[in-house]
This record gives C-alpha cells, structure tokens and sequence, in this order.
C-alpha cells in the first residue's frame, strides 16, 4: 500500500474511531464490566456509557427509569379517573337543570317524596299491627292449654312464626322512617346544586337553622302518623 492510500485509510478509520461508544458497570459482584454493547453483567443495574476517549457521556438508570415509568403511569389513571369524574359531574347538572325550572320545584318534588315516605310508614306500621293482634291471638290460645294438654305443634309453629314476623315488620317500620333524613339530604344537595349552576356567586347552602326546622317537621309528621296508625 502506498503512503498516499495509507494515509486515505487512516482518515476514514479516524472518524468511527472517535464516534466508537462503550458501556460500563459495577456488577453485582463488585467487578467492572465493559463492551460495546452492554454487558449481561450489567442488566438491571446503573450503567455509564462511554465516548471513545472514555470519558462518561451519559448514564442509564434502569431502576430510575422504572420509577418514572411508574410515575407516568399513575399520572395517566389519575388523569382519566379526574376526566370521568368531571363528565359524571356535568350529566349530573345537565340533568338537575333539565329536572328542575326553580328552586320552588324542588321544594315540591320533596314534599312529595316526604308524603309517600309517610304513607309508605303508616301502611308499614298497619302490616305490624295486624302481626301483633296475630300475636295475641296465639298468644291467648296458648294460655288456654296452661296446665293441662301440650300444646298441638302447628300452635307452637304459628308463634315462632309470628315472632319473625313481627321482627321484620318493626325492621321495614324503622328502615322507612329513617328514609326521611336520607330525602331531606338528597333534596339540600340538589337546591345547593341548582343555586351554585345559577349563580355561583350567591351562598349555596341553605341555612343551618331552615334545616334543623324542616327536620323537626318531617320528625313530627313522622310521629303523628305513627300515633294516628296506632
């Protein structure tokens, strides 16, 4: 080879030379690893990549990596979870608006759940009350073989019945009175809704003393209804 074609060779050659790249890593046994790609010995640790003169131009944390990866991912679901609930959150107003035309409708609307509340109470309350006269019935029939004959069995099996039924009654009694405070709070919600949608700026909540008194109220209607069934 001539010198003029040597030095040729030698200038292509110098340019991948200085473009080579190398990795480098500490293993897990202390030792250090190097290749021009990166070692098996290095996978899954800190690596530090190389230039050709051997100085670090740059570094690879996998365990880093792997956190931001993370990171990034809960970023993402809390992103989607905040745009459903944004969305729930604008059907549900497009709904109350389209539901209600003033705050007097929904004022109405709980009157009338209230007063089917009340009804549904008092025909609860007479279903217990026709378990308790059953009762009673058994109860005096029972009284009559006091002392003398065993009771016939189909007796006995009619108290243990009535005895359940009696507690499931007093249950859906007391279930349907507590719907009240359940009605009321559904229906607050929405007139807060509905003066927040209208005018932001005004208070949303109504005042605490307008509650304690419509509570009180829906407590007394509930108690003479009680009374009157009785």
């Amino acid at each position: 080879m001539t010198r003029g074609a040597l030095a040729a060779a030698v200038l292509l050659i110098a340019p991948l030379a200085a473009d080579a790249q190398s990795y480098r890593c500490v293993g897990k046994d202390g030792k250090r690893y190097y290749g021009q790609i990166v070692p098996q010995e290095c996978m899954g640790l800190p690596v530090e990549q190389l230039n050709a003169q051997g100085m670090v131009i740059g570094r690879i944390d996998p365990e880093g990596s792997e956190k931001e990866r993370l990171a990034k991912e809960a970023a993402e679901v809390k992103k989607r979870q905040n745009d459903a609930a944004a969305r729930e959150t604008a059907r549900r107003n497009r709904a109350l608006l389209a539901t209600y035309s003033s705050e007097r409708d929904i004022d109405e609307a709980r009157a009338r759940a209230l007063a089917a509340n009340n009804k549904q109470v008092r025909e609860a309350e007479e279903r217990l009350e026709a378990v308790r006269k059953r009762q009673s019935g058994f109860q005096k029939e029972l009284e009559f073989y006091s002392g003398k004959n065993k009771p016939p069995a189909k007796l006995l099996d009619d108290i243990k019945n009535v005895e359940l039924d009696l507690k499931l009654q007093e249950g859906a009694v007391d279930a349907k009175k507590r719907e009240v405070e359940g009605i009321n709070a559904k229906y607050d919600e929405d007139r807060r809704r509905y003066r927040e949608l209208n005018n932001p700026k005004a208070d949303a909540e109504r005042p605490s003393e307008d509650v304690k008194k419509r509570a009180a109220k829906s407590a007394e209607s509930t108690k003479a209804s009680s009374s009157g069934s009785r």
